[in-house]
């Protein structure tokens, strides 16, 4: 088998008791199985929920805590304790672990972008397992990643990953819940993700985690736009990883081996970056940046909306209202107000600069078009 770079995001449901607690037990097999797939050749990332079960009985607690200082004090206290627990099994097969915690400011500017994205590939240039995890404890409310599914995802395309299996307690994706009906269809293999079968897992959720069923259809579209191959199932035993990558696995398999990926500054603009401001161009500018892979010119420039800076991002609006990308942009929004529908020359005499006269290149440009996704 061609050694490929295996995203396994783990939930909570996978990890601990019918108490909530954490089980060393189905630790020590998930364990097993990723061992399985370094001894095979494989580069391992781990994405692994547990931290809030690992803590909450050290609390005091006598279940999952439901507010958010008992989740964030619970994940506090159960973090380091699920970290030992990781380094303790994975060294018995003398593989070193490392963790990273990530919030969503981790990943909002480019530099600190770059730095997560370049700690990754030294690790597994240096034979490391990473294991990471969204930093509860400190996550702010409307920036953190929602659940470990999406971070997942969002980690499959960091790394370029070519699987990320997503494990969970049921079976895979069915177009019902086979918790309320029995004989709902399962789905085996599909190409692609409709919104429709995004509504239709709403209903399906695991009391021990954040993330249900939608959450997962959900990263597996954003992990399949970055290029990856998904799989969302169980299994069991030390084989369970390696049965998946052969096809065997007792799920449903999402898109086929993509190749390539998504450049990484395409994904951070596209998934990661905070818009500063808005600009709207006329309908020949719209066509030759979205059919023709042109760069944004002044000339196309009909309006700018907001206060941005040289190299923030912004958004671009056709004539209709339509946001149809976005991208970092060479000018500020003063600048490009006074050299808006003027053509290159013209623009470089007002703005008295000799580097070139381009408002968003092509190379920091980014359609919503590309991938699928919008934002």
């Amino acid at each position: 088998m061609k050694k490929k770079r295996v995203v396994v995001k783990i939930g909570s449901s996978s990890l601990t008791t019918v108490d909530g607690e954490l089980d060393e037990v189905k630790l020590q097999e998930h364990v097993e199985a990723m061992a399985k797939l370094k001894s095979a050749g494989h580069e391992v990332i781990l994405v692994s929920s547990g931290a809030v079960a690992a803590g909450f009985k050290d609390l005091g607690y006598s279940s999952r805590p439901v507010t958010i200082s008992g989740k964030q004090a619970a994940a506090a206290v159960g973090q380091g304790q699920l970290m030992q627990k990781y380094t303790e099994q994975f060294g018995k097969h003398g593989i070193t672990t490392a963790q990273l915690l990530l919030t969503r400011q981790n990943l909002l500017y480019k530099e600190l972008y770059q730095n997560v994205n370049g700690a990754l590939k030294e690790l597994l240039k240096r034979q490391v397992l990473p294991i990471i995890n969204e930093n509860d404890s400190v996550s702010v409310k409307g920036l953190t990643f929602g659940d470990n599914d999406m971070l997942s995802a969002l980690v499959s395309g960091i790394v370029h990953a070519n699987e990320l299996i997503i494990l969970t307690d049921i079976d895979g994706i069915y177009a019902q819940n086979p918790h309320v009906y029995p004989n709902a269809k399962k789905y085996n293999y599909l190409s692609d993700i409709s919104d429709d079968l995004i509504k239709a897992t709403s209903s399906s959720s695991s009391k021990m985690g954040t993330g249900g069923m939608r959450s997962k259809v959900e990263a597996a579209r954003t992990a399949k736009s970055l290029g990856a191959q998904v799989f969302i199932g169980s299994g069991s035993g030390k084989n369970k990883l390696l049965e998946i990558l052969e096809g065997k696995g007792d799920g449903t398999y999402i898109g086929g081996a993509q190749g390539g990926g998504v450049k990484n500054s395409k994904q951070w603009l596209a998934l990661h970056s905070i818009a500063r401001g808005k600009i709207t161009v006329d309908q020949g500018a719209a066509r030759a940046i979205l059919e023709q892979g042109k760069s944004l010119l002044p000339v196309g420039v009909t309006d700018i909306h907001g206060h941005f800076s040289a190299e923030d991002v912004v958004e671009v609006i056709n004539p209709r209202g339509e946001v149809i990308g976005r991208g970092q942009v060479n000018f500020s929004s003063e600048e490009l107000m006074e050299i808006k529908g003027l053509c290159s020359k013209e623009a470089r005499v007002i703005t008295k600069t000799g580097r070139r006269q381009v408002v968003i290149h092509r190379n920091q440009w980014f359609s919503l078009t590309e991938m699928g996704v919008s934002k």
